[in-house]
């Protein structure tokens, strides 16, 4: 273990964070990305500071395998832009820069200042940014040429122990940004840190606070569950603490009135993981069918509507928009929950298929006769357009010129 050092304001030395070496912290560089590893290299070369930071380095600590290696340095966004010429500048408020290896996206961000709190847009030292960092177990900052975790709120500990520590202030956190309550659910259940009696009563009493977030962020973060391996986990601690009703109210409500419909919610999102572990590429459609199968057995006596030979047709367009407004404020691709709503169907025995769209009897005779309306002013208008130029005034003919007469000295032929 070795000791980074600062200065105090009268210059003398004091100890600012630990550095851990490959030995103790025991990341194997083989699930690092090389691209992330070549960024760092880069930035590096060019002068600057870099590192991993955040989930990545979380997960590589606790053995998952990360899905997205960020990236932190002290070079601003115009400076990245001129390392990396496959790499473009994204945001207003605080400015990113994407950066392009084939299909991966890589996100480096340039260190903030905490001087306006932990949602400011200043740039900073490395000593501001990791304050403004919501929890330790995502304030642990990684140089992969070094290989040493450099840490600076006591991160690796409380990884070690199993709890999950807020950096911001408690009574800050979820006031400046209230998704953060979600995260500390989310990093709870895949990383097995306990939250504390006290983080747990202040995320429900603050539950409300994700009432005006935006339908943007909330799709967001249910996107996020629904793609990991630990959604009933998740889940059941946003249960625990009053925040699923802001993801899925419908669901919620259903859940808290009736104990078997829950039951039967938590299970299909077992399997939903199952699925996740097994087909980690499977479409978000195919997911979605674990959410919304036990609302639609509620809509309606199915086994009646198929041996009544109810249109399916019918039953497809009322299915979707009651499962529309089931998974609000969740707002998924269309395609995706209209395949969702269509293999739930076919579980439950209605032969479904959607034909396209055609145009109606009678459109097609109407859009030729106003194709030709639109050809033949088209045409009017170019009749009118020429009628107004200037036409051109004949040229006038040339006339006979007449024989010229000679002059008194000149002899006559």
């Amino acid at each position: 273990m070795l000791i980074r050092y600062g200065k105090d304001k009268n210059g003398r030395p004091v100890k600012k964070a630990v550095v851990y070496t490959k030995e103790e912290h025991c990341i194997p560089r083989e699930k690092i990305d090389p691209e992330a590893i070549r960024i760092v290299t880069r930035l590096k070369e060019s002068g600057f500071s870099a590192y991993i930071v955040g989930g990545a380095v979380r997960d590589l600590i606790v053995g998952n395998q990360p899905k997205d290696f960020d990236i932190v340095t002290d070079a601003t966004p115009s400076k990245i832009k001129r390392i990396f010429r496959n790499s473009r500048i994204i945001g207003r408020r605080f400015r990113l820069v994407h950066v392009f290896f084939g299909a991966k996206i890589f996100e480096v961000s340039t260190f903030r200042s905490n001087a306006e709190g932990s949602v400011g847009n200043d740039f900073g030292t490395m000593d501001e940014d990791v304050m403004r960092r919501d929890f330790t177990l995502n304030a642990l900052y990684y140089d992969p040429l070094q290989e040493q975790v450099i840490d600076y709120v006591g991160g690796m500990r409380d990884i070690k122990k199993g709890i999950l520590c807020p950096v911001i202030p408690i009574d800050k956190i979820f006031v400046e940004d209230p998704v953060r309550m979600l995260r500390a659910v989310k990093y709870s259940a895949t990383t097995h840190c306990k939250m504390s009696w006290a983080l747990r009563r202040k995320i429900r009493k603050s539950a409300h606070l994700l009432s005006p977030v935006s339908p943007s962020r909330l799709t967001e973060e249910m996107l996020k569950i629904i793609n990991s391996t630990h959604s009933f986990e998740i889940v059941s601690e946003a249960l625990d603490t009053d925040l699923y009703m802001y993801l899925q109210p419908a669901a919620t409500a259903m859940m808290y009135n009736d104990k078997e419909f829950e039951k039967s919610y938590l299970k299909h999102l077992k399997m939903l993981d199952a699925l996740n572990t097994v087909e980690k590429d499977a479409r978000l459609g195919k997911k979605l069918v674990y959410l919304i199968k036990d609302f639609i057995l509620t809509l309606t006596d199915w086994q009646k509507e198929i041996s009544g030979n109810s249109s399916a047709g019918e039953l497809y367009v009322k299915t979707w928009s009651e499962c529309r407004n089931f998974v609000l404020p969740m707002n998924p691709q269309r395609t995706e929950l209209e395949y969702a709503i269509k293999a739930a169907l076919r579980e439950i025995g209605v032969s479904i298929r959607i034909p396209k769209k055609k145009p109606a009897s009678g459109d097609a005779p109407e859009k030729a006769v106003s194709e030709k309306k639109s050809k033949a002013s088209d045409a009017e208008k170019t009749e009118k357009a020429q009628d107004k130029k200037p036409k051109a005034k004949p040229k006038p003919k040339s006339k006979p010129r007449k024989a010229r007469k000679p002059k008194a000295d000149e002899p006559k032929s």
